[in-house]
């Protein structure tokens, strides 16, 4: 008997139990690899450009950052977009 068996399993996020038999089988599907061109997407971000995006921290004094705010909410969108939206327009890129 194994560790886990005598203490109870615990659940996978889709509520199946965890076993020795489900470990041993993702470990060996695991091993042989997986084609990448076949995985799904999991959620996340979606890409912006070319490459991964980077958190860039920018201080702004009290009146910017409600006028920020206020330009979001008057365009249903958030701070981040009306931000990349003005440095595109002011630097002419794509």
């Amino acid at each position: 008997m194994s560790e886990r068996e005598g203490e109870g399993d615990a659940p996978t996020s889709g509520g199946v139990p965890v076993t020795d038999d489900l470990i041993d089988g993702l470990a060996a599907e695991a091993e042989e690899g997986y084609d990448v061109t076949e995985l799904r997407r999991r959620g996340g971000r979606r890409p912006m450009g070319s490459a991964a995006a980077e958190v860039v921290p920018v201080r702004l004094d009290p009146e910017l950052r409600a006028a920020l705010l206020r330009r979001a909410k008057n365009d249903h969108t958030s701070a981040s977009e009306v931000i990349r939206r003005a440095l595109q327009a002011w630097l002419d890129v794509a």
